[in-house]
Protein backbone atom coordinates (compact mmCIF):
# COMPACT_ATOMS: atom_id res chain seq x y z
CA UNK A 1 0.00 0.00 0.00
CA UNK A 2 1.21 3.50 -0.79
CA UNK A 3 1.87 5.49 2.40
CA UNK A 4 -0.62 8.12 3.52
CA UNK A 5 1.71 10.18 5.63
CA UNK A 6 1.85 13.78 4.45
CA UNK A 7 -1.27 13.53 2.28
CA UNK A 8 -4.04 15.94 3.33
CA UNK A 9 -7.55 15.40 2.01
CA UNK A 10 -9.59 17.25 4.64
CA UNK A 11 -10.71 13.96 6.19
CA UNK A 12 -9.53 12.69 9.60
CA UNK A 13 -6.49 10.44 9.32
CA UNK A 14 -8.39 7.45 10.72
CA UNK A 15 -11.03 7.86 7.98
CA UNK A 16 -8.32 8.08 5.31
CA UNK A 17 -6.71 4.96 6.76
CA UNK A 18 -10.04 3.11 6.68
CA UNK A 19 -10.49 4.03 3.01
CA UNK A 20 -6.93 2.85 2.32
CA UNK A 21 -7.68 -0.52 3.91
CA UNK A 22 -10.89 -0.87 1.85
CA UNK A 23 -8.84 -0.15 -1.29
CA UNK A 24 -6.36 -2.84 -0.19
CA UNK A 25 -9.21 -5.36 0.21
CA UNK A 26 -10.68 -4.51 -3.19
CA UNK A 27 -7.38 -4.52 -5.11
CA UNK A 28 -6.46 -7.94 -3.73
CA UNK A 29 -10.00 -9.23 -4.28
CA UNK A 30 -10.25 -10.45 -0.72
CA UNK A 31 -13.54 -12.07 0.27
CA UNK A 32 -15.32 -12.83 3.53
CA UNK A 33 -13.15 -14.75 5.95
CA UNK A 34 -9.84 -13.65 4.41
CA UNK A 35 -7.31 -12.41 6.95
CA UNK A 36 -5.81 -8.92 6.86
CA UNK A 37 -2.23 -8.02 7.82
CA UNK A 38 -1.73 -7.34 11.51
CA UNK A 39 -1.88 -3.90 13.07
CA UNK A 40 1.90 -3.35 12.99
CA UNK A 41 2.20 -4.35 9.32
CA UNK A 42 -0.71 -2.11 8.31
CA UNK A 43 0.70 0.83 10.24
CA UNK A 44 4.08 0.45 8.53
CA UNK A 45 2.72 0.00 5.01
CA UNK A 46 0.26 2.91 5.26
CA UNK A 47 2.66 5.20 7.13
CA UNK A 48 0.51 5.92 10.16
CA UNK A 49 0.67 5.08 13.84
CA UNK A 50 -0.83 1.89 15.29
CA UNK A 51 -3.40 3.94 17.21
CA UNK A 52 -4.64 5.35 13.89
CA UNK A 53 -4.96 1.82 12.50
CA UNK A 54 -6.97 0.84 15.58
CA UNK A 55 -9.32 3.79 15.04
CA UNK A 56 -9.65 2.89 11.36
CA UNK A 57 -10.55 -0.68 12.32
CA UNK A 58 -13.30 0.58 14.63
CA UNK A 59 -14.74 2.50 11.68
CA UNK A 60 -14.55 -0.58 9.45
CA UNK A 61 -16.14 -2.83 12.08
CA UNK A 62 -19.04 -0.38 12.44
CA UNK A 63 -19.54 -0.58 8.66
CA UNK A 64 -19.33 -4.38 8.66
CA UNK A 65 -16.26 -4.32 6.43
CA UNK A 66 -14.06 -6.29 8.82
CA UNK A 67 -14.52 -8.34 11.96
CA UNK A 68 -11.99 -8.74 14.76
CA UNK A 69 -11.63 -12.21 16.22
CA UNK A 70 -9.96 -12.17 19.60
CA UNK A 71 -6.63 -13.98 19.49
CA UNK A 72 -6.91 -14.69 15.75
CA UNK A 73 -6.70 -11.33 13.99
CA UNK A 74 -8.77 -9.16 11.66
CA UNK A 75 -10.80 -10.69 8.83
CA UNK A 76 -13.00 -9.50 5.99
CA UNK A 77 -16.60 -9.60 7.23
CA UNK A 78 -19.42 -11.66 5.79
CA UNK A 79 -21.76 -9.49 3.68
CA UNK A 80 -18.98 -6.92 3.56
CA UNK A 81 -20.23 -3.36 3.88
CA UNK A 82 -23.82 -4.38 4.62
CA UNK A 83 -24.75 -3.27 8.12
CA UNK A 84 -26.99 -5.56 10.16
CA UNK A 85 -29.81 -3.00 10.42
CA UNK A 86 -29.02 -0.13 8.02
CA UNK A 87 -32.62 1.13 8.02
CA UNK A 88 -32.91 1.20 11.82
CA UNK A 89 -35.94 -1.10 11.73
CA UNK A 90 -35.15 -2.50 15.17
CA UNK A 91 -36.31 0.84 16.60
CA UNK A 92 -39.76 0.74 14.98
CA UNK A 93 -42.08 0.02 17.90
CA UNK A 94 -45.16 -1.34 16.11
CA UNK A 95 -43.85 -4.64 14.76
CA UNK A 96 -47.14 -5.64 13.12
CA UNK A 97 -47.24 -2.47 11.04
CA UNK A 98 -43.53 -2.89 10.30
CA UNK A 99 -44.08 -6.47 9.09
CA UNK A 100 -46.89 -5.24 6.82
CA UNK A 101 -44.79 -2.40 5.40
CA UNK A 102 -41.84 -4.71 4.76
CA UNK A 103 -44.09 -7.21 3.01
CA UNK A 104 -45.43 -4.43 0.79
CA UNK A 105 -41.85 -3.63 -0.25
CA UNK A 106 -41.14 -7.31 -0.84
CA UNK A 107 -44.25 -7.58 -3.01
CA UNK A 108 -42.85 -4.78 -5.18
CA UNK A 109 -39.52 -6.58 -5.63
CA UNK A 110 -39.44 -10.30 -4.99
CA UNK A 111 -41.92 -11.62 -7.57
CA UNK A 112 -39.79 -10.03 -10.30
CA UNK A 113 -36.63 -11.34 -8.62
CA UNK A 114 -38.10 -14.86 -8.70
CA UNK A 115 -38.87 -14.43 -12.40
CA UNK A 116 -35.27 -13.41 -13.08
CA UNK A 117 -34.00 -16.34 -11.01
CA UNK A 118 -36.05 -18.80 -13.08
CA UNK A 119 -34.56 -17.39 -16.27
CA UNK A 120 -30.96 -17.52 -15.00
CA UNK A 121 -30.80 -20.65 -12.86
CA UNK A 122 -28.73 -23.60 -14.04
CA UNK A 123 -29.60 -27.21 -13.19
CA UNK A 124 -27.03 -27.06 -10.40
CA UNK A 125 -28.56 -23.83 -9.07
CA UNK A 126 -32.04 -25.35 -9.09
CA UNK A 127 -30.76 -28.44 -7.28
CA UNK A 128 -29.18 -26.29 -4.56
CA UNK A 129 -32.42 -24.34 -4.15
CA UNK A 130 -34.33 -27.62 -3.93
CA UNK A 131 -32.01 -28.82 -1.14
CA UNK A 132 -32.53 -25.60 0.78
CA UNK A 133 -36.29 -25.87 0.30
CA UNK A 134 -36.21 -29.39 1.79
CA UNK A 135 -34.14 -28.14 4.71
CA UNK A 136 -36.79 -25.51 5.52
CA UNK A 137 -39.51 -28.16 5.22
CA UNK A 138 -37.70 -30.51 7.61
CA UNK A 139 -37.31 -27.79 10.22
CA UNK A 140 -40.98 -26.82 9.91
CA UNK A 141 -42.00 -30.48 10.26
CA UNK A 142 -39.91 -30.75 13.44
CA UNK A 143 -41.76 -27.77 14.94
CA UNK A 144 -38.56 -25.74 15.31
CA UNK A 145 -38.01 -22.13 14.26
CA UNK A 146 -37.29 -22.07 10.52
CA UNK A 147 -36.45 -18.35 10.28
CA UNK A 148 -32.73 -18.55 9.48
CA UNK A 149 -33.07 -21.23 6.81
CA UNK A 150 -36.08 -19.39 5.33
CA UNK A 151 -33.91 -16.29 4.98
CA UNK A 152 -31.20 -18.37 3.28
CA UNK A 153 -33.80 -19.70 0.82
CA UNK A 154 -34.81 -16.18 -0.22
CA UNK A 155 -31.17 -15.03 -0.37
CA UNK A 156 -30.43 -17.87 -2.79
CA UNK A 157 -33.26 -16.74 -5.07
CA UNK A 158 -31.90 -13.18 -4.96
CA UNK A 159 -28.43 -14.44 -5.90
CA UNK A 160 -29.90 -16.37 -8.84
CA UNK A 161 -31.37 -13.14 -10.23
CA UNK A 162 -27.89 -12.27 -11.46
CA UNK A 163 -28.31 -8.69 -10.26
CA UNK A 164 -25.62 -7.64 -7.78
CA UNK A 165 -27.76 -4.79 -6.37
CA UNK A 166 -30.67 -7.15 -5.70
CA UNK A 167 -28.33 -9.60 -3.98
CA UNK A 168 -27.21 -6.84 -1.61
CA UNK A 169 -30.63 -5.26 -1.12
CA UNK A 170 -32.79 -8.31 -0.39
CA UNK A 171 -31.03 -9.31 2.88
CA UNK A 172 -31.84 -5.84 4.24
CA UNK A 173 -35.58 -6.26 3.78
CA UNK A 174 -35.55 -9.89 4.85
CA UNK A 175 -35.69 -8.80 8.45
CA UNK A 176 -39.42 -8.97 7.69
CA UNK A 177 -39.15 -12.77 7.86
CA UNK A 178 -38.02 -12.57 11.47
CA UNK A 179 -40.65 -9.95 12.27
CA UNK A 180 -43.36 -11.97 10.50
CA UNK A 181 -42.56 -15.21 12.37
CA UNK A 182 -42.55 -13.31 15.66
CA UNK A 183 -45.80 -11.46 14.97
CA UNK A 184 -47.72 -14.51 13.72
CA UNK A 185 -46.11 -16.98 16.14
CA UNK A 186 -44.88 -19.09 13.21
CA UNK A 187 -48.26 -19.50 11.52
CA UNK A 188 -48.70 -20.48 7.85
CA UNK A 189 -46.23 -23.36 8.07
CA UNK A 190 -48.23 -25.44 5.60
CA UNK A 191 -48.61 -22.50 3.19
CA UNK A 192 -44.88 -21.78 3.44
CA UNK A 193 -44.05 -25.36 2.43
CA UNK A 194 -46.49 -25.33 -0.51
CA UNK A 195 -45.49 -21.97 -1.92
CA UNK A 196 -41.75 -22.59 -1.45
CA UNK A 197 -42.19 -25.85 -3.31
CA UNK A 198 -44.06 -24.12 -6.15
CA UNK A 199 -41.33 -21.47 -6.43
CA UNK A 200 -38.63 -24.16 -6.65
CA UNK A 201 -40.55 -26.13 -9.29
CA UNK A 202 -40.98 -23.03 -11.45
CA UNK A 203 -37.33 -22.01 -11.09
CA UNK A 204 -36.26 -25.56 -11.99
CA UNK A 205 -38.49 -25.50 -15.08
CA UNK A 206 -37.28 -22.07 -16.16
CA UNK A 207 -40.85 -20.82 -15.82
CA UNK A 208 -40.34 -17.14 -15.08
CA UNK A 209 -44.01 -16.15 -14.95
CA UNK A 210 -44.85 -19.15 -12.79
CA UNK A 211 -42.04 -18.27 -10.35
CA UNK A 212 -43.26 -14.68 -10.21
CA UNK A 213 -46.84 -15.69 -9.38
CA UNK A 214 -45.71 -18.33 -6.88
CA UNK A 215 -43.60 -15.75 -5.02
CA UNK A 216 -46.46 -13.27 -5.06
CA UNK A 217 -48.82 -15.90 -3.62
CA UNK A 218 -46.25 -16.76 -0.93
CA UNK A 219 -46.02 -13.13 0.16
CA UNK A 220 -49.77 -12.54 -0.04
CA UNK A 221 -50.40 -15.47 2.32
CA UNK A 222 -48.03 -13.80 4.78
CA UNK A 223 -49.75 -10.46 4.35
CA UNK A 224 -53.19 -11.95 5.03
CA UNK A 225 -51.88 -13.65 8.17
CA UNK A 226 -50.50 -10.39 9.55
CA UNK A 227 -53.80 -8.62 8.83
CA UNK A 228 -55.61 -11.36 10.76
CA UNK A 229 -53.27 -10.89 13.74
CA UNK A 230 -54.00 -7.17 13.68
CA UNK A 231 -57.78 -7.75 13.50
CA UNK A 232 -57.60 -10.27 16.34
CA UNK A 233 -55.76 -7.87 18.63
CA UNK A 234 -58.08 -5.04 17.71
CA UNK A 235 -61.07 -7.20 18.66
CA UNK A 236 -59.49 -8.34 21.92
CA UNK A 237 -58.43 -4.81 22.74
CA UNK A 238 -61.95 -3.52 22.24
CA UNK A 239 -63.52 -6.37 24.21
CA UNK A 240 -61.15 -6.38 27.17
CA UNK A 241 -59.92 -2.79 27.15
CA UNK A 242 -56.36 -3.77 26.18
CA UNK A 243 -54.12 -0.81 25.50
CA UNK A 244 -52.81 -1.56 22.00
CA UNK A 245 -49.76 0.62 22.60
CA UNK A 246 -48.62 -2.00 25.11
CA UNK A 247 -49.57 -5.01 22.97
CA UNK A 248 -46.78 -7.60 23.33
CA UNK A 249 -47.67 -9.37 20.08
CA UNK A 250 -47.27 -6.23 18.00
CA UNK A 251 -44.03 -5.47 19.75
CA UNK A 252 -45.14 -2.00 20.77
CA UNK A 253 -44.59 -0.52 24.19
CA UNK A 254 -41.13 -2.06 24.46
Amino acid sequence: MAPLLGIYTGKPLAEQTAEHIIKYIMERELSDGDKLPNEFELAQSIGVGRSTVREAMKILVSRNVVEIRRGAGTFVAEQMGVAEDPLGLAFVRDKTSLAMDLLDVRLMLEPEIARMAAKNATKEDAASLERQCRKVEEIIASGENHMQEDIVFHKMIAALSGNVVVEKLVPVIHSSIAVFIDVTNGALREETVKTHREIVECVSAGDGEGARWAMEMHLLYNRMSIKEVRRKWDREGNEYGIDQSENPRTGTGT
